[in-house]
């Protein structure tokens, strides 16, 4: 019996220590995690001048930002492209305007308004917000000079308040060729749009284009500034005062850049002049009536030369993030931030309300035609709200339930730019001239014929059906891209893969830019 109850005492001191030690496990446990939350929800710390180069991302953008001076048109200025040469010199010329500026498109000899527009408005984008960091790699002044020369093509397209040249060329007859530009001999019509034919797309594009440059060319320029901002504030009222759809008015461009609608840059618009001149009316604009309109705050988007809605957001944004006059308690600034969140937490992988539109590689992947634009788009856009929450000490994102870092937003936009660059299965560079592998048979006319070669507008087509690659290197091009199941056909005649575009070009010049080092980001423009 004395056996038995000692055994029974000895169970029970045993059966005390358990519970003990897991009491006090529990609060050591407890303690821990508080102080782990503790630390994820400390602000990070705000990254001071540009820190140590990244030289991939370097290598990189020196690369990309020469496809600019590939596609230029009009008389060149310092020429680096060595078969390049002077062509378009008379566009214009039946309105007896100077339209021989610009840049051609992509990889033929059109030079569309509307993502050339883009295209602008994109760079400045890039060049305000990482100016610092191009010009830790030289790259800065190359920007802003590939920037004035559409700018400046922009500037002479918009001859009076309500009158806008929104293209130049007949994109079927300029198909029907295969010709080096600098060999053109074919008419270039112009396309307007106007009172009677409004194209409220277009016009807002390119007010926005004007708007954003106007803060770039500021400092150094203050006259070409002005102008710029002038064009801005005219074109963003003849766009708003005269609704319609360039694509419904002209039909004939629907084939090539046809719009889904206007709303989306009557808001980009407006985000860019308030920007560029702190005039309260048009922040009124995006969070009034129009906002609530055109937002579409429930309805995610991919950012693109059509859709600008995820840019305005982001751009907005920072206005929300940075305590910018007039931001506090506005609430429809608070709807643009929390749909850019939305945005971002789409992109993360592991955001519970993660976008499964991926390859098993992991890049983002929405449209079969000119596929990359999309997760460059997104990654640059991922990039800056990565550096937003930094520089405001912004300690973390919610999505559905889950916290993320600024580092895993930044984790994302690397892991877009490093397919580009190579990290994928076909381990090719998307990036011509990056890499050692790269496209050899690019959809780009000047790049598949020699230099001395003789061709007019039809003859020409031998090159581009030639088994040999391009005998000149369209450096810094960004081709359209990878299928879905991540094959590539390099083919000349493989104009969804293998064509590269302008404002490509601009998206990954400035994806690449936000990597290429670290610094914090500028709370304002002006």
């Amino acid at each position: 019996m004395g056996e038995k109850s000692r055994s029974r005492g000895f169970l029970g001191w045993f059966l005390v220590l358990v519970i003990l030690a897991l009491v006090v496990g529990a609060v050591v446990y407890t303690i821990k995690k508080k102080m782990v939350d503790k630390k994820d929800n400390k602000p990070p710390p705000v990254p001071g001048p540009p820190g140590a180069i990244d030289k991939k991302y370097s290598d990189a953008l020196k690369i990309a930002m020469q496809f600019f001076d590939v596609q230029k048109s009009g008389r060149l200025e310092d020429n680096k492209i060595s078969w390049r040469g002077n062509s378009a010199l008379t566009d214009g010329s039946e309105a007896k305007l100077d339209l021989s500026k610009g840049m051609y498109d992509a990889g033929d000899h059109m030079k569309f308004g509307f993502p050339m527009a883009f295209t602008a408005t994109v760079l400045s984008w890039a060049i305000l917000e990482y100016g610092d960091q191009m010009e830790a790699v030289n790259q800065l002044q190359p920007a802003q000079e590939s920037l004035k020369w559409i700018t400046d093509f922009l500037i002479n397209a918009h001859p009076s308040e309500n009158v806008l040249y929104i293209q130049v060329g007949d994109p079927e007859a300029d198909h029907k060729c295969w010709e080096r530009p600098e060999n053109m001999k074919e008419k270039r019509p112009l396309t307007q749009v106007n009172e009677s034919v409004p194209g409220t797309e277009v016009a807002a594009e390119t007010a926005a284009a004007m708007a954003s440059a106007s803060l770039v060319f500021r400092a150094a320029d203050s006259t070409y500034s002005s102008l710029l901002l002038r064009h801005a504030k005219q074109l963003f009222s003849f766009a708003d005062n005269n609704r319609g759809s360039y694509s419904k008015n002209i039909p004939e461009v629907a084939t090539y850049y046809n719009s889904t609608g206007y709303g989306d840059e009557l808001l980009w618009a407006a985000s860019w002049l308030y920007h560029a001149t702190g005039d309260q009316s048009y922040l009124r604009y995006v969070t009034g009536e129009n906002g609530n309109q055109f937002a579409q705050w429930e309805s995610l988007s991919w950012f693109s030369w059509d859709n600008k809605l995820a840019g305005t957001q982001v751009l907005l944004s920072r206005l929300s993030l940075f305590g910018a006059k007039g931001a506090s308690g506005n609430s429809g600034l608070e709807n643009y931030r929390k749909s850019a969140e939305d945005v971002m937490c789409g992109l993360l992988p592991k955001s519970p309300s993660a976008t499964s539109s991926r390859t098993d590689g992991g890049l983002i992947w929405i449209s079969e035609w000119n596929s990359l634009q999309h997760p460059v788009a997104s990654a640059f856009l991922a990039a800056l709200y990565s550096d937003y929450m930094l520089t405001s000490q912004t300690a973390k994102l919610t999505c559905g339930g889950r916290s993320f870092k600024p580092s895993d937003l930044r984790k994302f936009a690397k892991s877009q730019a490093d397919y580009v660059l190579g990290s994928n299965p076909l381990k090719m560079s998307f990036l011509v001239g990056y890499g050692d592998k790269y496209p050899q048979y690019v959809h780009h006319r000047g790049a598949s014929i020699p230099v001395d070669a003789t061709t007019g507008c039809s003859n020409g087509f031998h090159w581009l059906t030639s088994p040999n690659p391009n005998p000149n290197v369209a450096v810094g091009a960004l081709v359209g891209g990878p299928f879905l199941n991540e094959t590539f056909i390099d083919s000349r005649n493989n104009s969804k893969q293998a064509e590269p575009t302008t404002y490509n070009t601009a998206l990954i010049v400035g994806l690449l830019s936000s990597l290429v080092t670290t610094s914090s980001a500028v709370r304002s423009f002006t």
